[in-house]
């Protein structure tokens, strides 16, 4: 039997919703999340890229050493062991220099102490940001993937 003006719970005949507060939390949660996880995604891409540059010096190091081996003198360009169209996972042109006929240190990479990092020649990536200068620890040098060391070292030239 039903009685005039009595309803079942306090809501009876109302559907109930999210408040405005609750989709604002909602929403700060989810944009969160997905900050983070572009951050991380990001970071990995990146770091993909430093790998991949590092292999293409790797690389490019034993075409050279191969046209060391057989010619007795190192390339005098990247053109010369077809490498001349070779970009960095950044879209710049691999750099290479030659020091043989060199005058001075003067484009030769260097360390904080301004001493050549390499005796035989240079072999680098620009970058990200594709500009640098030959002090590694220079900030625009930062992002640089070198090979140091006469081959002893490829990385980032802020890991050097």
């Amino acid at each position: 039997m039903r009685v005039p003006g009595y309803q079942r719970g306090a809501h009876a005949g109302h559907s109930r919703g999210f408040t405005l507060i609750e989709l604002l939390l909602a929403l700060v949660v989810a944009t969160t999340l997905l900050t983070l996880a572009f951050s991380s995604y990001s970071s990995y891409m990146e770091q993909a890229k430093v790998s991949r540059a590092e292999a293409d010096l790797e690389s490019i190091e034993r075409k050279i050493t191969l046209y060391q081996t057989t010619n007795g003198a190192l390339p005098t360009s990247l053109a010369q062991i077809g490498e001349q169209n070779l970009l960095d996972p950044w879209g710049y042109p691999y750099q290479y220099l030659d020091f043989d006929g060199l005058k001075g240190k003067g484009q030769m990479r260097k360390d904080h102490n301004l001493v050549p990092i390499n005796s035989d020649y240079d072999l680098y990536s620009d970058g990200q940001d594709g500009r640098t200068t030959p002090p590694i620890v220079a900030a625009v040098s930062r992002d640089d993937v070198i090979r140091a060391n006469n081959g002893g070292f490829v990385g980032l030239a802020s890991d050097y």
